[in-house]
């Protein structure tokens, strides 16, 4: 038991005195970079998902 409660103040220890925690400022800039990445992430894979589509319809059309 004296392992487990020795884990814990250390780790509460090194929360609280050892992380640099970003800014309020650093925190809302990481955010908007995430989002603008996960639009463009997603409007590739949208896009790559319908021309995948379209050139496979004209395929199975092919062989109708």
């Amino acid at each position: 038991m004296n392992k487990v409660t020795n884990y814990f103040r250390e780790s509460y220890h090194e929360l609280v005195h050892k992380v640099s925690w970003p800014t309020w400022k650093e925190l809302q800039s990481s955010t908007m970079i995430v989002l603008i990445a996960t639009v463009i992430i997603t409007l590739m894979v949208w896009g790559m998902d319908t021309a995948s589509h379209l050139v496979l319809s004209q395929y199975y059309k092919l062989f109708q």
